[in-house]
């Protein structure tokens, strides 16, 4: 059995945070009654609705939350659910119940599984507020925990960290948050670049459940390596390797996330209760009487295979007989339904592995028909743009933000976030550093600096 005191880490250290890791070695063992001593944010008085965590949840119930309708529907149509009264009163457990559970978990992880006022009220989020929710979680777990796992196994990682994409996005690979951290693994897009995850007009590879999951079994691994604790790194792909360090020497010099917990950010201070919380209700929750949704397919019965040519995703439906559904829930990755020609380079396009004969048996007369489809229908779309080629914009007379957004297909709440600007007020001659999704078709390919 893996000890908690025995787990070696990987011993990664980030090139964006110069420290050393010997400075964060645990203590020989945390207090049990640290809990109890620490001041920290009440987060009971936040309502449901505030908390980011619920928002993630409720991402599987409100479509409009992301603001890509079509996709997150796909979601949630591939789940099959049965709506069936049930006259029944919750179960509601004593909090020694909670604690002898939490306990026996506790004993089978590297993760410290505590039990306090802030882990209850995350746990009756999960088991009483959020019930459909977690329903359609456990449903999605199924398909998507043994990609989790063979993963991290991979990695020699704990295996409770298959939790964590349900505290980021609840299991939605279209999830994108108000800041914009997308995917499963919710990336934003620097620490996704910095990971090997690619943005293009046509790809986000933060939504590509294999190749999110790889990126963070990396980043996890790093952050590990850090700071020698798995609740401190919990922490670190939350807030960053920067706020836990900060909070660190703020608190000082204490290195456990329950004693520095009070210098970390709200949404922080919330995380790791929502990861114990997860770890229960995941393991309990028959006893809450909440049973998985059902998933039309499993990871097993799935298959891969490389694309030569351009195909869209209608174009699969018509001539393999898929729906558009079912292929936007295995290959979430790709934003507009349509898998690109990429030079010198292929994608990969996920299939029921009933239908992977029937796919290669036809290649070459199914890109024939997908190209004289395009040529008919002139499909239009996006030139391919890899969004790492940022851009300066300069502003011209009659220029306003909601302009340029439109003229590079990204959000004028984007580029005031990549410029640090507070208002939609600029200036002629201003520069603007853009990361664009599309070019303006007067542009020449990539350029640097857009000429006034």
């Amino acid at each position: 059995m893996m000890m908690k005191k025995t787990y070696l880490g990987l011993g990664c250290v980030l090139g964006l945070f110069h420290l050393s890791a010997s400075a964060y070695v645990p203590p020989g063992g945390p207090d049990n009654d640290t809990v109890k001593k620490v001041q920290t944010v009440d987060l009971g008085a936040i309502s449901l609705s505030d908390d980011p965590f619920v928002a993630r949840l409720d991402s599987l119930m409100n479509f409009s939350f992301f603001g890509e309708e079509e996709k997150i529907q796909a979601t949630e149509e591939f789940i099959e659910t049965e709506d069936t009264e049930v006259e029944y009163s919750l179960p509601d457990f004593h909090d020694t119940i909670y604690q002898q559970r939490l306990a026996k978990l506790n004993a089978m992880t590297p993760f410290k599984l505590d039990y306090n006022p802030s882990v209850r009220r995350y746990i009756d989020v999960y088991s009483k507020h959020r019930r459909e929710q977690v329903s359609r979680m456990l449903g999605l777990a199924e398909y998507y925990f043994p990609l989790f796992e063979e993963t991290l196994d991979r990695y020699n990682l704990p295996l409770e960290l298959k939790y964590l994409a349900i505290v980021e996005s609840a299991l939605n690979p279209m999830a994108r948050s108000r800041v914009g951290a997308t995917g499963l693994w919710q990336f934003m897009f620097s620490t996704g670049k910095l990971n090997g995850l690619k943005v293009s007009s046509y790809i986000d590879e933060r939504c590509d459940p294999i190749k999110s999951t790889e990126a963070a079994c990396k980043y996890l691994s790093q952050l590990y390596g850090i700071f020698g604790d798995w609740n401190l790194a919990l922490a670190a792909y939350n807030s960053g390797p920067g706020n836990v360090s900060r909070a660190i020497r703020r608190s000082g010099g204490k290195q456990t996330y329950w004693e520095i917990r009070p210098y970390l950010p709200r949404e922080t201070q919330g995380y790791v209760p929502a990861f114990i919380a997860v770890n229960y209700i995941m393991h309990h929750a028959e006893d809450h009487l909440i049973f998985p949704s059902e998933v039309k397919t499993s990871y097993y019965q799935t298959d891969t295979i490389t694309v030569r040519e351009q195909l869209s995703f209608r174009q699969i439906q018509d001539l393999v007989g898929i729906s558009e559904e079912e292929l936007e829930f295995l290959n979430p990755a790709y934003r507009y339904k349509i898998i690109p020609k990429v030079e010198n380079n292929y994608c990969t396009l996920v299939l029921p592995a009933s239908k992977i004969g029937l796919f290669i048996a036809n290649e070459d007369s199914i890109y024939r028909l997908a190209s004289r489809d395009f040529e008919q229908h002139q499909t239009e779309a996006p030139t391919y743009v890899e969004v790492s080629d940022r851009i300066t914009h300069r502003v011209r007379r009659g220029e306003a933000l909601g302009l340029i957004a439109e003229k590079y297909g990204v959000s004028v709440s984007s580029i005031k976030r990549w410029n640090g600007l507070r208002s939609n007020t600029i200036r002629v001659g201003q520069r603007l550093t853009i990361h664009p999704r599309k070019m303006p078709s007067s542009a020449s390919a990539a350029p640097k600096v857009s000429d006034p």
